[in-house]
C-alpha cells in the first residue's frame, strides 16, 4: 500500500480500467489524475497499437485477459480463440502471467510500450552455461587442468 499526503490509497480496482479510445475519453482524463495508473500501450505485431489503463497490482494475466475480453475493432484481423495464448513482450523479455505491473517497477501515470503476441508457450530461459557456450566462451575458470606438486 502507498502513501500518498500521509493517507493510505489503495489502486484502483481493475474492473474499472478500460482501453483508451474515444468513446471513453472522460473517463480517460479522470483516471490519469490518479498516481496509481499504469498507462500500457500495446503492440501487435501487426504493428497496430493501442492503449490501456492498469492497476500496478493487474498481472500480466490478468492484462492478457482484459485485453481479450475487450479486444479492440480495430484489431479484428488478429484476433484470437482465447486469452490464454496472449503473451505479453517487456524489454525483450516475455512476461509470466503472474508477473504484476508494481513487480516491475513501471512509472505511475506514464505510458509503458509492450508488445502483445498470440504464443501458445513461453520459450525455455537459457542457462548460464548454455549462453556462455553460445558466445564461445568456458564455464569453467580455465580450458587446462591444473595440477600441484
Amino acid at each position: 500500500m502507498l502513501l500518498y499526503f500521509g493517507e493510505a490509497k489503495a489502486p484502483p480496482p481493475p474492473t474499472l480500467l478500460r482501453s483508451t479510445n474515444q468513446s471513453n475519453h472522460a473517463h480517460r482524463s479522470a483516471r490519469t489524475t490518479n498516481i496509481f495508473i499504469i498507462n500500457l500501450r500495446l503492440i501487435l505485431v501487426s504493428g497496430k497499437t493501442k492503449e490501456f489503463l492498469f492497476s500496478p497490482s493487474d498481472s500480466a494475466g490478468d492484462i492478457a485477459q482484459h485485453v481479450f475480453d475487450n479486444w479492440p475493432d480495430d484489431w479484428c484481423q488478429e484476433a484470437v480463440s482465447k486469452a490464454e495464448i496472449l503473451r505479453l513482450i517487456y524489454q525483450g523479455r516475455f512476461l509470466h502471467s503472474n508477473v504484476t505491473l508494481g513487480a516491475l517497477g513501471l512509472p505511475f501515470g506514464k505510458t509503458t510500450v509492450m508488445h502483445l503476441v498470440p504464443r501458445e508457450t513461453l520459450p525455455e530461459p537459457n542457462s548460464q552455461d548454455q549462453r556462455q557456450k553460445s558466445k564461445g566462451g568456458n564455464s569453467s575458470c580455465c580450458s587446462a587442468s591444473c595440477c600441484i606438486l
